[in-house]
């Protein structure tokens, strides 16, 4: 019976230590060690179970995306946890700040929210931000590619998910992954996901969680990584870590402040408008420069990192360009690097050119834009461009975080399609050492937002 004694008292006294230690820093277990108290599995039929002082989610033949969430809904925090997949292909996920509808996907239910992917296959996306349900991707790991690497198969990944305020930052293994600034869902459940199979060979496979964690009081803020490309979904307004990281607004979605037209020092006082946050150009029967005209920054810049939010109307053609000086003499727009903006589906001038190289986010007339129909959103709704050009002079160009295209600016390979294009009657094209931006207007109504850049 002493023995007894003994033994009970030094369980008691264990678990005592297990209790505290869950407790550091601030920090409370999500995940009892034993079962699934507190949570419960929402939409498709993949089986979670608590096992080995973890949960295992294993994937079933032609189920939907299966989600075990929690009872509870939190609004600020901090969450850390562990996940090994045992598959390459048995990709995952956290939900957080997400929700349900019973009725959504016809009835089988819907969960949708911002996840943080955990993503083993070759692509290494593993840390961006996918909205789950409702919008696809907001942060693929092509805008942080460095980070790519951070996921180690075979073995489990530390992840840590932070939701403070609109702000939701991932780590994996410690390395900063994604930064979203987004707009909607200030509270939600987190949630832990089995992806959905439709391949037999994938039946069975299993993900496991572990050391579930979080963190609701006394929040602060970790610091993050300089240098990394923040998607910001708030209208014409910077982050305090974009300020700090050198990034400024090229438009302050109020006013035309630090634009004018390409022929004169004034805006114009037609064709343009700026209004409702959008800095627009006014349909007028599709002319090139026909109405207001282009509009060019005061200032040049040379190496720099651009981004910007447009949308089109139904048979819409615009642009951005870059490395504009004026020099050329035209009489129709002016001449630069163009990122085009167009409306693939009905604008004859995606049929034109070579091989597709005047199509929507291409090098106009140079480089044709390698795009997934997945990452091309709706005539009507919001897409995100962004030209990179490091001072080395290789350039990227970005269509809703997605890298479509490369170059390098000045390269015999530049200077070789330069030769075969409309471009080659002007001597150096595309090679001033800086030069503005450019808006261009085509006759169709665009409208332009978050405009920000950081010089490079």
């Amino acid at each position: 019976m002493k023995n007894l004694k003994t033994l009970l008292l030094a369980l008691t006294a264990i678990a005592g230590i297990q209790s505290a230690s869950a407790q550091t820093n601030g920090y409370t277990n999500l995940f009892n060690g034993k079962d699934l108290q507190g949570w419960k599995v929402l939409a498709g039929k993949a089986e979670y179970k608590a096992e080995n002082g973890g949960i295992t989610g294993t994937a079933v033949l032609n189920s939907g995306n299966t989600f075990l969430v929690t009872e509870k809904e939190y609004g600020d925090f901090i969450l850390e946890l562990d996940v090994e997949t045992d598959s390459t292909l048995t990709n995952s996920g956290v939900q957080v700040h997400s929700h349900y509808n019973p009725a959504g996907h016809e009835g089988k239910g819907l969960v949708y929210g911002r996840q943080c992917e955990i993503d083993p296959s070759q692509r290494q996306w593993t840390g961006g931000i996918y909205d789950e349900g409702r919008r696809d991707w907001l942060y693929p790991m092509e805008l942080n590619a460095k980070a790519k690497s951070a996921w180690k198969n075979g073995a489990f990944n530390h992840i840590k998910i932070e939701c403070i305020g609109n702000a939701t930052k991932t780590w994996i293994n410690g390395v900063a992954t994604a930064y979203v600034v987004d707009t909607v869902d200030s509270k939600g459940f987190i949630g832990l996901q089995v992806h959905a199979i439709n391949d037999a060979g994938q039946a069975g496979k299993k993900v496991f969680f572990k050391n579930i964690r979080i963190k609701t009081t006394n929040l602060r803020p970790e610091p993050f990584a300089k240098g990394i490309y923040v998607v910001n979904l708030e209208k014409n307004t910077l982050s305090a870590y974009e300020k700090q990281d050198g990034w400024k607004l090229l438009f302050d979605g109020k006013t035309n402040t630090g634009w004018r037209s390409a022929t004169s020092m004034a805006f114009p006082t037609k064709g343009w408008e700026v209004k409702d946050g959008m800095l627009s150009v006014l349909g007028f029967a599709g002319g090139e420069s026909a109405n207001g005209g282009d509009i060019i920054t005061n200032d040049q810049f040379k190496a720099f990192d651009l981004s910007f939010e447009f949308r089109m109307s139904k048979g819409a053609n615009s642009g951005l360009k870059y490395f504009v000086t004026l020099s050329e003499k035209t009489t129709g727009s002016a001449i630069g690097l163009e990122y085009q903006v167009l409306d693939d589906a009905v604008h004859p001038d995606a049929k034109l050119g070579r091989d597709g190289n005047r199509t929507l986010a291409s090098l106009y007339d140079l480089i044709t834009a390698k795009k997934q129909a997945r990452f091309v959103h709706p005539i009507g709704s919001w897409n995100t461009g962004r030209v990179v050009v490091y001072p080395n002079n290789h350039v990227e160009h970005y269509l809703n975080g997605i890298k479509v295209l490369e170059y390098e600016r000045g390269s015999k390979e530049f200077r070789d399609l330069v030769a075969i294009s409309k471009f080659k009657v002007w001597k150096d094209f595309g090679e001033a050492p800086q030069g503005h931006i450019l808006l261009q207007d085509h006759g169709f109504d665009v409208n332009y937002r978050n405009v920000k850049m950081k010089e490079l």
